[in-house]
């Protein structure tokens, strides 16, 4: 069997027992399992994009919250059209773009370091907690998948292939911009630091951002304001602060005071994101993987807003993981199983207490 479709029937395998698992418990408490992987939360709002398009505006009096659709990016919503709409639409993208994504997330992983942490940076990747989000109606697996996809072209010097995969993850939702930033980062170093003359590093290094830079442009004309992107986050309570918001949660949960097991379970997950971060640092791996890692975590730990959603914003962020593989690749095959099987038991009884128990939102 090739070595990318192993990994991606070891992704299939995790995923689809954790799909199997949610839906269980949501039919066991009485709710759709459809509804409950297609139509929570974020999902609600794509699939109203998807079906009537822009100009939706949410108002909570009590919080004083203005939530406007502008806030969610447009490739997912138009794809999920395209499937047909609906839950069912919405899932259909997803569980492509996640398979897409397993094997991209291989590829990369195999250019770095080899198959076998390959496989296991692979089997990580879909065992992490809050990997249940890539069998929900959500855009990380579409994000993921272009991502891994851009990285691995431009780990092979395929410039415009890899600023394209880029300009396009811009379109998919705001941590996009990771992509762009290391396609254009690393196409100046080429330039200055390599003195590449390589065609086509130029124009990768302005494309990249396009996408991203052409939404924010669209809602700000659309708004009338040229910072109403910005405007419109705000307005859902999200900024960026520098990590204040999020050292004053993360010092909420080590006083003891009384928190959500969300709450606590996303403090525990930054700290290790930053510890791997760290790890992988200091392992110096290519620079695009650095910076792309580097952007995701400076946009989910220095962002406010809601806390628990964190860790969903580092999803995105594989190559985090591979310190973990590495160390797992050198153990015995039974330990690097049992540790892979311990984990995604663990995700799948998080999956099912944050999306059919807590109702809380990912």
């Amino acid at each position: 069997m090739p070595a990318a479709a192993l990994a991606l029937g070891v992704f299939a395998a995790i995923r689809v027992t954790g799909a199997a698992v949610l839906a269980l418990a949501a039919w066991g408490a009485g709710r759709s399992p459809v509804r409950v992987l297609g139509h929570s939360w974020d999902s609600v709002w794509y699939l109203a994009i998807a079906r009537h398009g822009y100009g939706r505006t949410q108002i909570w009096p009590v919080t004083g919250l203005v939530q406007s659709d502008y806030a969610f990016f447009p490739l997912y919503p138009a794809l999920v059209r395209l499937a047909g709409g609906g839950e069912w639409g919405g899932l259909f993208v997803s569980w492509t773009a996640a398979a897409v994504a397993a094997v991209g997330v291989y590829r990369v992983g195999e250019l770095v370091a080899g198959r076998r942490v390959a496989l296991l940076l692979v089997a990580l990747w879909a065992a992490v907690p809050h990997a249940v989000v890539l069998t929900l109606a959500y855009t990380e697996p579409l994000l993921v998948a272009l991502a891994a996809w851009s990285l691995y072209a431009l780990l092979r010097e395929r410039w415009l292939l890899a600023a394209s995969l880029a300009l396009v993850a811009g379109l998919t939702r705001p941590t996009g911009i990771a992509v762009a930033a290391a396609v254009s980062v690393t196409a100046l170093h080429a330039l200055l630091v390599r003195r590449s003359r390589a065609p086509g590093v130029w124009a990768a290094g302005l494309l990249a951002p396009a996408g991203w830079l052409a939404y924010v442009a669209a809602v700000g004309a659309a708004r009338d304001d040229v910072a109403g992107y910005f405007a419109v986050q705000r307005q859902w309570g999200s900024r960026f602060d520098g990590g204040r918001a999020t050292l004053s949660k993360v010092g909420e949960v080590l006083g003891g005071g009384p928190v959500a097991l969300a709450t606590a379970v996303s403090a525990l997950l930054l700290a290790t994101a930053v510890l791997l971060a760290v790890l992988l640092f200091a392992d110096r791996p290519p620079l695009p993987l650095l910076v792309y890692s580097a952007v995701l975590l400076v946009i989910a730990v220095g962002g406010a807003g809601y806390f628990e959603s964190k860790p969903r914003f580092l999803l995105p962020a594989f190559p985090l993981l591979l310190p973990l593989a590495a160390v797992m690749a050198r153990a015995r095959p039974r330990s690097a199983v049992v540790v892979t099987a311990g984990l995604a038991g663990l995700g799948y009884g998080y999956g099912v207490y944050l999306l059919v128990f807590a109702k809380m939102p990912l």
